[in-house]
């Protein structure tokens, strides 16, 4: 069978292409936006990449087309499709269809750190010979893929809560059927589609209502937002987890940024994970991970132990480059809350003596919108200093937020500006160590790589 999909270099549409190639299929896709690391594994797969929607990708006409939740009525290839009466399905479909059934689903929900915690997960079930499916929005560096069948009944997806495409407004998660959820938090995002947090918690009550009475809802029990959830009705055993207080799973840290900690269930320790991540939400994930595994089978102390060999996930933290006394980080963060806990996490590891520097592309639809532009200003302060990326379409005065703002906070039209700003404090920083944090939810205008040759270029003098 053909299939084609639109939107394909989107992390979750770039994970259906790789599991339908895998089933046997003959496989395509166009985008718009292509850039690694989702191109990159696709073209290493074999799988053929056509920049834009033009309605000849789809001729000869495939067997069935997969359309992602960013196209909308108005993009030719759609009204192609709907035109010549292609048949045509959702990616939450085409999976829940094709791939998940018969499975033991272990998904994870939340509005942050769902493709860290599916990672983890999917690790953790790999190193104990469980060898796990997988879909995650993300490339964890111990399988250098995003999605993969897998060689046993369980399968680890990342319950995104966001739209199923333009012709299924239901949230993606609603066709996983989870035996095993991770609910991680719950904060509202996701403005283009949710009016308010409510309408978002409506989703999530109806993917509660998708759990069997057999399975297991493990969720974070220092989100409010969650509790009322399970409060307006639940038919699953829950287990909890929380590092600040109370709950099922909990931990005891022995080094201040979550890189040494013993686990705890019933208030018994139950394993010890000594590991390269950072950060109390970086812990939470373990936490919830563990659990999960343990769900599925794995005792908790080799569940714990095989975090030790985890390789993190690429743009989660991922660290680009050291030189001489700088190091650059790239890293997804893009809602106020994963900027501050991402920025936290760095500082209690690399301590008051270093310096950060974060840089920002405010890209998601919510960003942009302006929904958090009250918030932003505060997370960004836990850096010494913040280069902020002013793209075009936004839709709020950045300028009157960050003009009361910390100082440290500066605003930029041009990232060949940031480059250069950046270039000059590590001339100018003859002693101190200096970790630069870029943080987006896109390409960002390659200025990974064009910042690193620059610095490489300044060092070298």
């Amino acid at each position: 069978m053909h299939i084609h999909i639109l939107g394909i270099c989107g992390t979750f549409m770039g994970g259906i292409a790789l599991l339908a190639r895998a089933q046997g299929h003959e496989v395509s896709g166009s985008d718009a936006n292509v850039y690694p690391p989702m191109s990159t594994q696709l073209q290493e797969q074999g799988i053929q990449l056509q920049e834009g929607f033009d309605p000849a990708h789809l001729q000869p006409a495939p067997d069935c087309v997969v359309i992602g939740n960013a196209l909308s009525r108005g993009n030719p290839a759609v009204e192609y499709v709907l035109n010549s009466g292609l048949p045509y399905t959702s990616g939450p479909q085409w999976l829940a269809e094709n791939v998940l059934q018969d499975r033991w689903v272990l998904a994870v929900a939340g509005t942050h750190g769902k493709t860290t915690t599916a990672s983890l997960l999917a690790w953790i079930l790999e190193a104990n010979g469980l060898a796990p499916g997988f879909l995650i929005g993300g490339v964890p560096g111990n399988f250098g893929l995003s999605a993969r069948l897998g060689e046993t009944p369980f399968f680890v997806v990342e319950a995104d809560e966001y739209d199923t495409a333009f012709f299924d407004k239901r949230s993606k998660f609603i066709h996983y059927h989870p035996r095993s959820l991770i609910l991680n938090n719950l904060e509202f995002d996701h403005a283009d589609i949710f009016p308010d947090l409510e309408a978002i918690k409506l989703q999530f009550q109806y993917l509660l209502r998708t759990v069997p009475g057999e399975g297991l809802i493990i969720n974070n029990h220092a989100e409010a937002a969650l509790q009322e959830v399970l409060a307006r009705g639940c038919w699953t055993p829950v287990e909890s987890f929380s590092v600040q207080s109370e709950a099922d799973w909990t931990v005891r840290k022995d080094s201040d940024d979550g890189s040494r900690f013993d686990v705890q269930f019933d208030s018994q320790t139950q394993g010890q994970v000594q590991w390269s991540l950072l950060g109390d939400h970086n812990v939470a994930n373990a936490l919830a991970a563990i659990a999960a595994a343990r769900h599925a089978g794995v005792p908790v102390a080799f569940a714990a132990e095989s975090l030790t060999d985890f390789k993190g996930i690429k743009r989660r933290m991922e660290v680009r480059s050291r030189l001489d006394r700088v190091t650059v980080y790239d890293d997804f963060a893009h809602h106020p809350t994963a900027i501050a806990t991402t920025l936290q996490g760095l500082r209690a590891h690399v301590g008051e003596a270093a310096s950060i520097i974060a840089i920002l592309e405010p890209r998601s639809n919510t960003m942009r919108m302006g929904v958090h532009q009250q918030t932003l200003s505060r997370a960004l302060r836990l850096a010494d200093e913040s280069l902020v990326y002013q793209p075009a379409g936004i839709n709020w005065d950045m300028a009157a937020i960050f003009n009361d703002a910390d100082e440290n906070i500066a605003l930029f039209t041009d990232t060949d500006e940031i480059i250069q700003t950046v270039v000059a404090r590590v001339k100018a920083n003859t002693e101190t160590a200096l970790h630069i944090l870029i943080m987006s939810n896109g390409g960002f205008e390659n200025i990974h790589q064009r910042l690193l040759a620059a610095l490489k270029e300044q060092v070298g003098k």
